[in-house]
């Protein structure tokens, strides 16, 4: 919205007076700052409201599993779930207000976003409604998910129109480029629906998803903006994508909503961000990545969401074969639990770990 003030300026007479002015929405560093700003007072200044409205509808709250730490049942009990309503209310809003409208990218990942936001939103409503911690089957909402990331990267190969916009690039490597092309449609649907179950599972603590999700989105923002300038892209070696620099707005919104959730979400949470948050974060995650080409560094920047997710896939295969089990409990922020670990431990302790895993991932930006 703020984006086509500058049109107007160029359009309406006697409005050209603002134009100098109004040439800082130009640039996407400033609208990335506004939507930072947006998000963050958006949920802020609703989130209170949001949360009374969800404690009154859901009543006894967010079931928590039987087989999880005991704990869990008496700490976390009646807590209200869906608080990604927060998260995205926030993020639309800012992205609305200071995103370019024509941008394919934007809408592109926003639609993905919203669509894995709505898968998550009908799961926490079954589990809500029938006050089970199970939601709807698990091979459906794969299917539909697998649904959306193909039409998502189906539309990213086609905006491309050239031969790198179906090429996998290794980080470290100046020419190593994997060109895979209609597969890598199947490939970045893999990567969008990964990196939501992943973030999903590890949204298992207060505020253990949440920071992650916000150290990940600023470390994408970055590589959006340089990935959309033609100069900085050839400096350092890196696919030039155009258009995507425009994604940058977008981990702003995310920055700011998810800062503002974070008030709510600090141990003891006020509310819980449930699958319609976890489940909308790590497909923006996800498609963002695919869309800037750093789909192998999304491994890095969001490892801790892999370790999550490899946990439980670890822990599920090998009672399957031997009828053993790795951890004493996955995902592997609850093994740490059963350890003695504390909550605040081991929330601050996988954010140092996150941050540093986004150094790791930034610093492939260079090493080339």
């Amino acid at each position: 919205m703020f984006y086509w003030l500058i049109e107007l300026s160029n359009t309406v007479p006697g409005f050209g007076i603002f134009r100098t002015a109004l040439n800082v929405f130009r640039y996407i560093t400033f609208r990335t700052g506004g939507a930072v700003v947006t998000g963050a007072l958006f949920v802020f200044l609703f989130g209170p409201w949001i949360i009374d409205n969800l404690r009154i509808r859901q009543g006894k709250g967010q079931p928590i599993r039987t087989d999880g730490p005991q704990s869990h049942l008496l700490t976390k009990k009646g807590t209200p779930t869906m608080g990604g309503l927060m998260i995205l209310s926030g993020l639309v809003v800012a992205t609305v207000l200071w995103a370019n409208p024509l941008n394919p990218y934007v809408w592109i990942v926003l639609a993905v976003t919203l669509g894995f936001g709505f898968v998550g939103f009908y799961d926490d409503y079954l589990k809500v409604t029938k006050q089970t911690s199970g939601g709807f089957g698990g091979r459906i909402r794969l299917a539909i998910e697998a649904v959306i990331a193909l039409a998502a990267c189906y539309a990213l190969v086609r905006l491309g129109r050239d031969p790198s916009s179906s090429s996998v690039a290794i980080p470290f490597f100046k020419d190593l480029v994997l060109n895979l092309g209609w597969f890598f449609v199947i490939f970045g649907a893999f990567i969008i629906v990964g990196a939501g179950n992943a973030v999903n599972l590890t949204d298992g603590l207060d505020g253990l998803a949440i920071v992650p999700v916000m150290i990940a989105a600023a470390s994408f923002g970055m590589i959006s903006y340089l990935a959309g300038n033609a100069v900085f892209s050839d400096y350092l070696q890196i696919n030039y994508v155009p258009g995507t620099g425009e994604l940058a707005v977008l981990c702003g919104a995310v920055l700011g909503a998810g800062l503002g959730f974070l008030w709510f979400n600090a141990p003891p949470a006020s509310i819980f961000m449930g699958d319609t948050g976890s489940l909308a974060l790590g497909g923006m995650l996800g498609s963002i990545a695919v869309a800037v080409k750093h789909e192998i560094v999304l491994a890095v920047i969001g490892g801790l969401f892999v370790l999550e997710a490899v946990s439980v896939i670890v822990q599920v295969a090998s009672f399957k074969l031997t009828g053993k089990r790795i951890f004493k409990m996955a995902p592997i922020h609850h093994h740490f639990e059963q350890l003695g670990w504390t909550e605040p431990q081991i929330v601050i302790r996988f954010w140092i770990i996150s941050v540093m895993l986004a150094l790791a991932g930034l610093s492939t930006l260079k090493l080339r």
